[in-house]
């Protein structure tokens, strides 16, 4: 296993400890407050840069894979799963915490359902779909937009919810791309 594989297991595994620390499952472990019970108000901080460093292998692995030529059919399928699930990971915490509308992270979801589903019709028809300017924006605006509501500092609550119906404008925009530009996939198909 190459070094940018190992990285997206890191990501996938990374999601356990920032979903438990995120959602102060931790506080169910009396020896853990015992002994942190100084740092528990820092526990969002410590999600955060959880989430960052995973956010951060993302950006890595592909870098690493494409420069190198490390590029493999494990990496091609769970690299994306990994970005999906700690993102959506994140987005379910979010709405638990009251921080995100339900519906928001509904539609956000949804998005990737359908994009994914696309992208493995189109696989079947020897099509790969690579990813589009929007779907690079989408994705920037939703980490951007996770990162403020972990940190969830008042001051920055107008800047968070700007950023919010930016990632989801911009995801239904990169859906509506996706589908106008690939839509004779769907037309070819077997």
């Amino acid at each position: 296993m190459n070094l940018p594989n190992k990285l997206t297991i890191f990501r996938m595994i990374l999601i356990v400890p920032f979903v438990v620390i995120l959602l102060g499952g931790y506080q169910e472990w009396g020896w853990f407050t015992a002994v942190f019970g100084g740092v528990l108000e820092y526990m969002d901080y410590v999600a955060l840069a959880i989430f960052i460093i995973a956010s951060l292998t993302d950006l890595i692995d592909g870098k690493i894979a494409r420069k190198y030529h490390m590029v493999t059919d494990f990496g091609k399928f769970m690299d994306p799963l990994a970005d999906k699930l700690l993102v959506c990971a994140a987005m379910i915490a979010l709405i638990e915490m009251g921080r995100i509308p339900s519906w928001i992270v509904i539609v956000i979801i949804s998005r990737e359902f359908i994009i994914s589903g696309f992208r493995l019709i189109a696989s079947d028809n020897g099509v790969v779909i690579a990813a589009s300017y929007w779907g690079k924006f989408k994705t920037t605006f939703q980490m951007v937009m996770i990162c403020l509501m972990i940190a969830d500092i008042p001051k920055l609550r107008l800047v968070t919810d700007i950023v919010m119906w930016i990632a989801l404008v911009l995801t239904v925009v990169s859906l509506a791309d996706y589908l106008m530009k690939n839509r004779a996939v769907l037309k070819n198909t077997k």
